[in-house]
């Protein structure tokens, strides 16, 4: 534990004293990190969205499914009854 404790306080202080980097990101290619990051992010909300409304489509479906053979029944029948021509 005293080993992980020293580790710990040497990251930290080397995280401390280091020095900033003196780089620059011109327009184009944080333009470019910006697509990127907002492609892989809705990217993930997309597959999460379906992942979490595929079951519900599914419930509606059935639903819609076990109405239509009885709705299907009742025009069959309606249909098979003979029309009255009365001019």
């Amino acid at each position: 534990m005293q080993m992980v404790r020293t580790m710990i306080a040497a990251a930290a202080l080397v995280a401390g004293v280091a020095l900033p980097a003196a780089a620059y990101i011109g327009p184009g290619a944080g333009l470019s990190l910006l697509g990127a990051f907002w492609g892989l992010l809705l990217a993930v909300a997309a597959a999460l969205g379906f992942v979490i409304l595929w079951p519900l489509r599914r419930f509606f479906r059935r639903d819609r499914r076990a109405e239509q053979p009885a709705q299907t029944a009742a025009q069959h029948t309606a249909a098979s009854q003979p029309r009255s021509t009365s001019l």
